[in-house]
């Protein structure tokens, strides 16, 4: 399971769902095993400078190398970008989680959770 989470100013003009699936559609194409992309975003009204955090959170994998980081990084970077309207200040970590991170589902009866179709 993946998480993005993009931070930015709210003098920004920007498409925050556009961007979502963006990065989803980089990700589960690098790497299959990804799954569904958890995604929020954090308009802020006090800032200095216009800018935006981008900030992606995936398992430990052993495919998940140097090499692969560093590819993913380049591609999510180059696509934000791409959908940008506003010059402003740019950042964004690749961050790996912890031994000890616990993630999973948890259904209700009844309800529906929305996935990504197979």
């Amino acid at each position: 399971m993946l998480h993005v989470e993009i931070k930015y100013t709210d003098n920004l003009d920007i498409d925050t769902d556009k961007i979502f699936n963006v990065v989803e559609g980089i990700i589960t194409d690098s790497d299959k095993s990804a799954g569904e992309c958890k995604s929020r975003a954090y308009p802020c009204s006090q800032y200095k400078y216009p800018h935006m955090l981008v900030t992606i959170s995936l398992l430990t994998k052993p495919h998940r190398d140097d090499a692969f980081t560093h590819k993913l990084s380049n591609q999510i970077e180059h696509a934000i970008k791409n959908n940008l309207k506003q010059s402003l200040y740019f950042s964004l970590t690749i961050e790996y989680s912890p031994a000890y991170y616990s993630t999973n589902i948890h259904l209700v009866e009844g309800d529906e959770l929305p996935r990504l179709i197979d």
